[in-house]
């Protein structure tokens, strides 16, 4: 579980925020003014009031934050959230640089998943303080990453301060660590497509790329890899995505289908039995179906493909334990 700083010093109404504190744990309210209740800035450069504004502050907390790290209360205090919508050819980065935010702060306070998640006319919020914004409501694999790295935090080595921040619609609660980044593990995941083995145990059998068919023995590409395991054996989504398909093929057997992000696919071929349905939302690591032996097969085993765009790749080279 994630600590808070507790503390009893009074605080004032900032801007954009009103500070509640209790005897366990402190809390902001951002209160909305019009609209969205945030400043909009319409360009990322200094003709723009409202931007110039923002890199003020910017440059205002970075000094806070240096000097105060262990006060995020003072942090979280100068803390101002401003909207923009993404144009045309800006990504993740090119805010971050723009505005002088790491990538990360700009990317869990609008619970970005992957760089890619942003596109040309996306409304987002960009806060004028670096660090991390951990929702409290877990919605995919790397919030859960985020989340789980941070549950042994001891009292005043990381310590938080809980946000209610508006995002469409109804607060939602952050707990901001004030110029906390990510640690290279979650760096590497949000970076990267953090496959995980579809089966806890098992051996390859069959690797990517020309072989023999064990059938008729001529050469054929063999477009994924043969994990070998008992009969039964439970087969778990490579990544969080969509089910979309679900059936049986005369080679593949019965198999399924996920879609992920960036235009990745992966199928899970011979099963016994599928555990899933189609168009469920499924994470890393989601019971889907068990290994079998249907379709053409030499006995049971999970054949099991990546592909990108339709593109076949060898997932031995992509997949983590």
């Amino acid at each position: 579980m994630l600590t808070a700083l507790k503390t009893g010093k009074g605080v004032t109404l900032a801007f954009f925020f009103f500070f509640l504190i209790t005897t366990h744990i402190n809390q902001v309210d951002a209160q909305q003014l019009s609209g969205t209740g945030y400043p909009v800035i319409n360009r990322l450069d200094p003709t723009d009031l409202s931007f110039r504004q923002f890199i003020n502050d910017v440059q205002a907390n970075r000094r806070r934050v240096a000097q105060i790290r262990w006060r995020p209360l003072d942090a979280a205090e100068n803390l101002t959230i401003f909207q923009y919508t993404v144009r045309q050819g800006e990504d993740l980065f090119f805010l971050a640089a723009r505005t002088n935010i790491p990538f990360s702060a700009i990317a869990t306070l609008n619970r970005l998943n992957n760089p890619t998640a942003l596109e040309a006319g996306t409304q987002i919020l960009l806060p004028s303080s670096p660090g991390l914004f951990i929702p409290r409501n877990i919605e995919n694999d790397f919030e859960m990453i985020l989340t789980t790295a941070r549950q042994n935090i001891e009292q005043g080595s990381e310590a938080f301060v809980e946000l209610r921040i508006r995002k469409a619609g109804d607060p939602q609660v952050f707990y901001f660590l004030p110029g906390a980044d990510f640690s290279p593990t979650e760096r590497a995941f949000f970076l990267n497509s953090g496959f995980r083995f579809p089966l806890r145990q098992f051996r390859i059998t069959s690797s990517f790329g020309m072989r023999a068919d064990p059938f008729g023995g001529h050469p054929h590409f063999h477009q994924g890899i043969d994990l070998a395991a008992p009969l039964g054996t439970e087969v778990f989504a490579a990544a969080e995505g969509i089910v979309t398909a679900i059936g049986y093929d005369p080679i593949y057997g019965n198999y399924i289908i996920i879609r992920h992000r960036n235009n990745w696919t992966s199928l899970y071929g011979h099963l016994q039995r599928v555990e899933t349905y189609l168009q469920a939302s499924v994470n890393s690591g989601t019971l889907i179906g068990r290994v079998g032996s249907t379709g053409l097969s030499t006995g049971p085993h999970l054949h099991f493909e990546l592909r990108q765009d339709g593109r076949p790749f060898d997932p031995a080279g992509r997949l983590r334990p």
